[in-house]
C-alpha cells in the first residue's frame, strides 16, 4: 500500500472489470475512497469485495443522465467533492464499412462520447471542490491516431474523446481541474478477447496476432494501465494537462 492518493475521493465509471477494476484497486491501495459504477448489481458487489477497502459500488449507466445525477448526489452527500474522475466506461464492436448500421453507430457514440461528456460535465461542481485541484482522466485508445480495420466507428469515438480533452482544458482554464486522456494499447481484458467471438481458439488467435504487433513483445495487463492512471490521478502529474498518455507497448509509436 502507498499514499499517493491519501484522503482523495475518486469516481471510476465502468469499474467492475478489466481496466476500471484494476484502477479502482490501485487507487484504493494508495489511500483513496473509490466509487465505482456498473450496470449489473452482482458484478458491482463482486468488484467492491475484490477492492477490499474504501470502496462503494453505484449502479449507474453513464449514458443515462438521471443515473449520473443519482451517482453525484450520493457522492455529494457522503464526501462533498471529487478529487479524481476516471471516465472509463465505454466499449464497442467490430463492423467493417459496408456493414455499419445506424444502431451500431448510435450505440457506440452514446457509450464512448455522450457518456464521457455528461460524466465530466455533471461532475464539475464536485471537481471544483477538490482539496488541491482535481484530475480528470478520459479513456482513450491507440485507435485515436491509428487506423484499425473493421473498427472505424469505435476509433472515431476515441478521436472525439481526445479532442474533448484538448478543448475542455481551455474551457476550464484557471479552475484547477486537469484533464488528460489515457490511451491503452491491446490489454488482456474480457472486452478485448470478446471482440474475437466466443470461441477460445479465436480469442487466442487475436491475442497472438496483437502480440506480434507490439514492439514490447507482450499483451498489456489491466495493472499496466492502472499504474499509468495512478500517475495521472496523483500529484506526481500536477503540471500535466491536455495530454494523451499512450500506455500501448509502443504499438502506435513506431
Amino acid at each position: 500500500m502507498g499514499n499517493k492518493l491519501t484522503g482523495k475521493v475518486a469516481v471510476i465509471t465502468g469499474g467492475t472489470t478489466g481496466i476500471g477494476l484494476a484502477a479502482a484497486k490501485t487507487f484504493a491501495s494508495e489511500g483513496a475512497f473509490v466509487y465505482i459504477t456498473g450496470r449489473r448489481q452482482a458484478e458491482l458487489d463482486a468488484a467492491v469485495a475484490a477492492i477490499g477497502q474504501n470502496a462503494q459500488g453505484v449502479r449507474a449507466d453513464s449514458t443515462k443522465l438521471d443515473e449520473l445525477d443519482k451517482l453525484y448526489d450520493l457522492v455529494r452527500t457522503q464526501h462533498g467533492r471529487v478529487d479524481v474522475l476516471y471516465a472509463n466506461a465505454g466499449g464497442g464492436e467490430m463492423l467493417p464499412l459496408g456493414a455499419i448500421t445506424e444502431a451500431h453507430f448510435d450505440q457506440t457514440f452514446e457509450r464512448n462520447v455522450k457518456g464521457v461528456v455528461f460524466t465530466v460535465q455533471k461532475a464539475l461542481p464536485l471537481l471544483e471542490k477538490a482539496t488541491h485541484g482535481a484530475s480528470v482522466i478520459l479513456a482513450g485508445s491507440t485507435t485515436s491516431v491509428k487506423g484499425t480495420a473493421n473498427f472505424s466507428i469505435y476509433s472515431a469515438t476515441k478521436a472525439a474523446v481526445r479532442n474533448l480533452a484538448r478543448s475542455w482544458v481551455l474551457d476550464l482554464k484557471g479552475r484547477a481541474i486537469r484533464i488528460n486522456t489515457l490511451s491503452p494499447g491491446p490489454i488482456h481484458t474480457p472486452g478485448l478477447v470478446e471482440l474475437a467471438g466466443p470461441e477460445a481458439a479465436q480469442q487466442q488467435g487475436l491475442l497472438d496476432y496483437l502480440t506480434a504487433q507490439l514492439p514490447i513483445g507482450r499483451i498489456g495487463q489491466p495493472d499496466d494501465i492502472a499504474r499509468a492512471a495512478l500517475f495521472l490521478a496523483s500529484d506526481d502529474s500536477s503540471f500535466i494537462t491536455g495530454i494523451e498518455l499512450f500506455a500501448d507497448g509502443g504499438m502506435a509509436q513506431v
